[in-house]
């Protein structure tokens, strides 16, 4: 389907790296990716959970245990995909942790690992995969990022400056990356329907979220879908470019 001649989001023949997998936004996104013709590599430390969400997608799948925080991990990542798919076109950097405290109640520790993690991780994916995209002639990479990385939220200073970070490397890596064809994105999701985020207690449905104009919490496929779009061809001429997806929660 085309529409004003521009084409609907397709991944076909292409291959695509989706972190932290296994449940939630990342498996969404997996699954969405197979359905719109891509194949898909799943990256998790959840080992058990990756496996199922990559066998019940099928043959256009592969599961690796990944610790986004391992330069080693990621070239194993890299070397598996290409020895599945025998390219890489498409990298998410969706994997992250989501943890709260006051600055002043922050410790030292934690806060090396949110960055080790949400940060230094997507830093260490994008060097890994781009040798292949230059060779594919190009390629997109979204990284996910949080309305915490687009306004100061109190109790985030050690998840706001990891999702700030992902910003500024967003950004930078677009410049460093276009006369390749690579294009870098950020998504930056409000309170979305994940695991990562029950302990919230948000209430689900319509009406559940009063703090966002529109009055619900997020689904993954909400953000997935967007996700598509940015991997897609059907965005090629985006790139460095912020996405908020947060039911018009940052507007304001």
């Amino acid at each position: 389907m085309v529409v004003s001649g521009r084409p609907e989001p397709r991944l076909d023949g292409k291959v695509a790296i989706v972190t932290g997998a296994a449940r939630g936004q990342g498996e969404s996104e997996a699954r969405l990716f197979a359905a719109a013709g891509a194949r898909v590599v799943l990256t998790d430390l959840l080992a058990d959970e990756g496996e199922a969400v990559a066998a019940s997608i099928g043959e256009a799948a592969v599961f690796v245990r990944h610790d986004v925080t391992s330069a080693d991990g990621w070239a194993e990542v890299a070397e598996r995909a290409r020895e599945a798919f025998g390219r890489i076109d498409v990298l998410v950097n969706n994997a992250g942790i989501w943890r709260t405290a006051p600055v002043d109640q922050e410790t030292e520790e934690r806060f090396e690992r949110i960055l080790r993690i949400n940060l230094v991780g997507p830093f260490l994916g994008i060097r890994a995969v781009v040798p292949s995209m230059r060779e594919a002639g190009g390629g997109s990479i979204v990284n996910i990022s949080s309305t915490a990385g687009l306004r100061g939220i109190p109790g985030h200073a050690a998840y706001g400056s990891s999702k700030f970070g992902l910003r500024g490397l967003t950004r930078s890596s677009a410049l460093d990356l276009a006369a390749d064809g690579i294009r870098v994105n950020s998504v930056h999701p409000g309170a979305i329907d994940t695991p990562m985020i029950a302990a919230a207690g948000y209430e689900r449905g319509a009406g559940g979220f009063d703090r966002a104009p529109l009055h619900r919490v997020g689904v993954p496929e909400d953000v997935a879908e967007l996700v598509l779009f940015l991997a897609s061809d059907a965005s090629s001429y985006i790139t460095g470019t912020e996405f908020a997806i947060d039911g018009g929660l940052t507007t304001g």
